[in-house]
């Protein structure tokens, strides 16, 4: 029996680095001898319990030959070197069962030991043990020990074991063995120990639990936050493709490295030239003498893959790929792409790109311009990613105009590895970053992007532009189409996952310049000062259409100079009825910018618990390094509307996901697998864009997969009588992942698109939110003296709607008609469509996302 194809899986390891999960296969047989050789006695002592010098013929091909059911086996692979290895055998089998030994393979005399002990251990079982039990054993390389090789693979073959209905492990283990005993006991599963004949006998329920979800969780965002770590702190770094001819790629990036002072040191790569830019060259990267970290890639597109073999010969960490001709250049390129990343990932190393413009740290312990840009802004708290090449130059620009620092900067191009979601997690943990800038074509893990950007927004501000109209270096397809939500539900969207959404680039620095420089506002109420009536009451005219609460401007009139601002600043910044200050200043017309009026300001705002930014008629920027400055009010307060709007979201609960009775996640599993691989029957007729595999189940099938959690559509006389009519929907959506939609079942709703969207799982907080999104609202919640009906029911029913849809991916539509009564809600119709999701289902595994 063939295995399934997600059990392939490219993973990031503790310190970083990058391996390749599969099955084992019958071929494997040099590989594991090869693997075995390397192993010290001490592991092989503790994997077998007595001392093995070599594995004999028969025991290499017992261990290769394996059914994908009952015995599943997974190794990982860097390069061409098995690393570690990783079985279950199904306990319940006769010794000579199919794909079991016979008697003669091995005895207790030590020779195939682990065969006799493992076949008579499932014999004798047989009687007490349910066919749902296995056991399992592990075999790490000693040079590859600690980098959480054990964890990563029993996460999957844990997730291969559920699959084949397995839902226990047992592992006997040496009391000494405590790297082992660890990796079980801090899996976050189930667990159960004894102690027997010197023997620990571990026992782990592998239903995911809370526990082994965050488990998970966090050692994803240490290992991917330390593989971006690695990447934006070379010890050293290769300019491969570095050409003597002025204005070249490979020359540009080569001059950028040098004259950042790059602290460690920089090696050319030229076959022909004995040295560019007065740096010695080397004719290959492994004629280099020293370690390389990492290497700059700027050869023609059809020989990017030749460097990326020398480099993992070399053992660079990471790549930055600026090389054009990959996803944006067609099929072609595409396949090339395809075969980069997948060249790159197994033998240990991330890829920025291709076809990007580079990597950035000010760190001044590293000092890395590895960008065709000339100059980059100062040491700042601003981390920057942009998944556009092509804009990259023109945002470092913009960014040092206006005097916005960056910690650092990643230009991804095609993104066809390194995401926005790595970025993210490494930014979390950066103490020098402390606002997040993205500039998006499209997202690559919806779903990991709103669950990361959830938790991390609570602390550090994200700022993002979506263009989300076209996609570079992915086909535009069902994977990166345009984004088919209204524009309000994509900035609900954002706003839910806590995420800031502008409109523009010039949007982006403005807001960047408020968060990352002043104090987040603590409320709506703005006080607007300065010595210009007329613009003061722009600025409050711009305050209330944005929905702040302007207090009456205070006027200096036009001949105010720094003392008549700093006392003025004073007493608004003491004052607590006041939550920003807004000051405004325009120069005389027989002088010019006061720079003492601008130091004043500064001063009184250095150290305030409010913010203070500035209308300083002709400066865009930041006045002397931390008030932000903009040239008309109308900008100021715009900018200032959305720091208010995110502080209110960080201050407000974020709620949880309740536990829901009656939800039988496994049995809806079971059923979506039986029905997508039964034969389909036509496809129903559709109005939206939908995958072509799309498919409408029958109201049978529908109610059983609703009743799997719990929401049951009514009968007849049941779904009648007086009530509000309203509407559920989720969706799987491609830039969002699993989305949820309420309003009135109505046509006037509809025309007047009056539906609130909200991400899935909906937190109990988001639920009752949702109800009260729409503007039809009153209707619910008893408009001009009617009774309300209940909301409490509507608020439940939209929970359970949220869950299966975050549950379970395949369901790429479903829409509920629910009469909403005085009380309870009652689901009058319901509808179904199934599609299997784009790429490979994940199963509570890590894995890196296919390129």
């Amino acid at each position: 029996m063939p295995y399934p194809d997600h059990w392939e899986a490219d993973v990031v390891l503790a310190d970083g680095g990058t391996a390749h999960l599969r099955p084992i296969r019958a071929g494997d047989a040099e590989l594991l001898r090869e693997f075995y050789a390397r192993l010290s006695p001490e592991s092989i002592y503790y994997r077998f319990f007595s001392p093995r010098p070599r594995l004999s013929d028969r025991e290499i091909e017992h261990f290769t030959t394996v059914d994908y059911v009952d015995r599943v086996a997974l190794i990982a692979t860097i390069g061409d070197a098995m690393i570690a290895v990783v079985r279950y055998d199904r306990l319940g089998r006769r010794p000579d069962a199919p794909g079991g030994v016979d008697s003669g393979a091995a005895g207790p005399d030590g020779t195939g030991g682990d065969i006799w002990r493992a076949a008579v251990t499932e014999y004798t079982a047989a009687t007490t043990e349910s066919t749902g039990t296995a056991e399992v054993a592990f075999l790490v390389e000693d040079a590859q020990q600690g980098r959480g090789l054990g964890t990563v693979l029993l996460e999957h073959i844990a997730a291969a074991a559920r699959e084949r209905g397995i839902r226990r492990f047992i592992a006997d283990v040496l009391p000494e063995n405590r790297r082992m005993t660890t990796v079980f006991r801090a899996a976050g599963y189930e667990a159960q120990q004894r102690f027997e004949d010197g023997v620990i006998r571990l026992t782990l329920d592998l239903e995911p639990t809370e526990t082994s979800r965050e488990v998970m969780a966090a050692r994803e965002h240490r290992a991917e936050s330390r593989s971006i770590e690695r990447l934006l702190s070379p010890r050293s770094v290769a300019v491969i493709g570095a050409s003597r001819e002025a204005r070249s790629v490979g020359q540009t990036v080569l001059r950028n490295l040098l004259g950042g002072d790059f602290t460690g040191p920089v090696f050319p790569v030229n076959p022909t030239a004995p040295a560019v830019a007065g740096v010695r060259a080397h004719p290959t990267v492994a004629a280099i003498p020293d370690p390389v970290d990492l290497a700059v890639v700027a050869v023609p597109g059809e020989h990017v893959n030749e460097v990326v073999a020398q480099c993992a010969a070399k053992g660079v960490h990471g790549l930055v790929v600026v090389s054009s001709g990959f996803g944006e250049a067609g099929p072609e390129g595409r396949a090339r792409q395809d075969d980069l990343v997948r060249l790159a990932r197994a033998n240990g190393m991330r890829v920025v790109g291709p076809n990007c413009l580079g990597i950035a740290n000010s760190d001044p312990a590293v000092r890395l311009n590895a960008t065709l840009a000339p100059t980059l802004p100062g040491r700042g708290p601003v981390g920057f990613f942009s998944q556009s090449g092509a804009l990259g130059i023109t945002i470092l620009r913009w960014a040092a105009e206006r005097g916005l620092g960056l910690s650092t900067f990643v230009s991804a191009g095609n993104r066809a590895d390194v995401s926005g979601n790595d970025l993210m997690q490494y930014w979390e943990e950066d103490p020098a970053t402390e606002v997040i800038l993205l500039y998006l074509e499209s997202i690559g893990n919806p779903r990991k992007f709103t669950r990361l950007a959830r938790r991390i927004s609570r602390a550090k501000p994200i700022v993002a532009v979506k263009s989300g109209r076209t996609t570079q270096g992915v086909p535009l397809g069902h994977a990166a189409r345009a984004l088919s939500l209204p524009d309000h539900a994509v900035s609900a969207l954002f706003a839910q996952a806590g995420v800031v959404r502008v409109d523009t680039l010039g949007d982006l620095f403005d807001v960047a310049q408020i968060l990352a420089y002043q104090p987040l506002p603590t409320g709506r109420r703005v006080a607007i000062v300065g010595n210009s009536n007329s613009i003061a009451l722009l600025a409050q005219d711009a305050a209330t259409a944005a929905d702040l609460d302007p207090l009456p401007p205070v006027e200096l009139g036009p001949a105010a100079g720094p003392a008549e601002f700093e006392a003025a600043l004073a007493g608004i910044l003491a004052d607590e009825a006041a939550d920003a200050v807004v000051t405004v200043f325009a120069p005389p017309v027989r002088g010019g910018l006061d720079p003492e009026v601008a130091a004043a300001i500064v001063r009184q705002a250095e150290g305030a618990a409010k913010p203070v930014i500035a209308t300083y008629l002709g400066e865009r920027g930041l006045l002397h390094g931390s008030v932000p400055s903009y040239p008309a009010p109308e900008d100021a307060v715009r900018a200032l509307a959305y720091a208010v709007r995110y502080a209110e979201r960080r201050r407000r609960p974020p709620g949880r996901v309740p536990t829901l009775p009656g939800v039988d996640r496994d049995r809806a599993r079971t059923l979506i697998e039986e029905l997508l691989a039964a034969p389909a029957g036509p496809p129903a007729p559709t109005a939206d864009p939908a995958p072509v595999d799309r498919r409408e189940l029958e109201p049978e099938r529908t109610a059983e997969l609703l009743a799997c959690y719990g929401i049951e559509p009514a009968d007849g006389a049941e779904a009648d009588g007086a009530g509000v009519v309203t509407q559920i929907r989720t969706a799987e959506d491609p830039s969002f992942g699993a989305i949820v939609s309420f309003g009135l079942a109505d046509p006037t709703a509809e025309l007047l698109e009056d539906r609130a969207y909200r991400l899935a799982p909906l937190t109990d907080v988001e639920a009752a939110g949702l109800v009260r999104a729409i503007r039809a609202a009153p209707l619910l919640l008893g408009h001009r003296g009617a009774e309300p009906v209940d909301v409490a029911a509507l608020e439940h029913l939209l929970l359970r709607a949220s869950r299966l849809s975050d549950d379970l991916p395949e369901v790429a539509r479903l829409e509920l008609e629910v009469v909403a009564r005085i009380s309870g809600a009652v689901v009058r119709s319901a509808r179904l469509w199934l599609a299997r999701p784009p790429g490979p289902r994940i199963d509570h595994v890590r894995r890196l996302r296919p390129s």
